[in-house]
């Protein structure tokens, strides 16, 4: 992932938010030794950023679409009351062996529960109502699992989905995966249902506000 945001200012940003726990630094640092995609990790200021907005919209109810290895899942499994409840979808059982390792030294990690295998089919399972939805997988898929998680949030829940800048190659898309983005955020503009914002945090965070 190429930065957008000039180091210094991700530095400077940092230093200026809520401390990086030594868990999820660990976490970091294993995630760099042992996966081959270490940039797939949220990060301390986004990872502070998630945990932020599940407590400001008081969320119980949460869905995640793409585990890697674990940050973002125990962030946001951080801001979560007591009886919170955390459902994440992924399909590499290496990476999230990695995640079940950290969760199990948080006493927040008894929020979550990994669902493995397709994740379309994961959410086309789920009765639950969400208030939350993360969203930061397969970027080709990133409409389908729109499509599929927008009917199970509440009214005043929150999708939240990850990457939508890519590197500043939704200016110009070429590969399948830049035109597969900016086609999602064209979508969810034009979708009535929800009122969106995008934001420049990290590789870009759009926030849609179910209507």
């Amino acid at each position: 992932m190429e930065k957008i945001v000039p180091e210094e200012i991700e530095r400077y940003a940092a230093e200026h938010s809520a401390a990086e726990s030594e868990l999820f630094r660990d976490l970091a640092q294993t995630t760099q030794r042992e996966t081959a995609a270490p940039q797939m990790q949220v990060g301390h200021l986004e990872g502070a950023f998630l945990r932020m907005l599940i407590r400001m919209s008081k969320a119980k109810m949460v869905l995640e679409i793409g585990t890697f290895t674990g940050y973002s899942s125990l962030a946001m499994a951080e801001g979560l009351p007591e009886d919170g409840r955390l459902i994440t979808c992924d399909i590499n059982p290496d990476t999230t062996a990695v995640a079940k390792r950290f969760w199990a030294q948080s006493p927040h990690g008894a929020k979550i529960e990994l669902r493995l295998g397709p994740a379309a089919d994961t959410i086309a399972g789920l009765n639950e109502t969400f208030d939350f939805v993360f969203i930061d997988a397969d970027k080709e898929n990133y409409h389908v699992y729109w499509d599929a998680c927008l009917p199970k949030v509440r009214q005043g829940g929150i999708i939240a989905a990850d990457n939508v800048l890519w590197s500043g190659r939704v200016l110009n898309p070429k590969e399948a995966s830049d035109k597969a983005i900016a086609a999602f955020n064209a979508k969810v503009a034009a979708d009535t249902r929800v009122e969106a914002v995008m934001t420049t945090v990290r590789d870009g965070v759009t926030l849609a506000y179910k209507l």
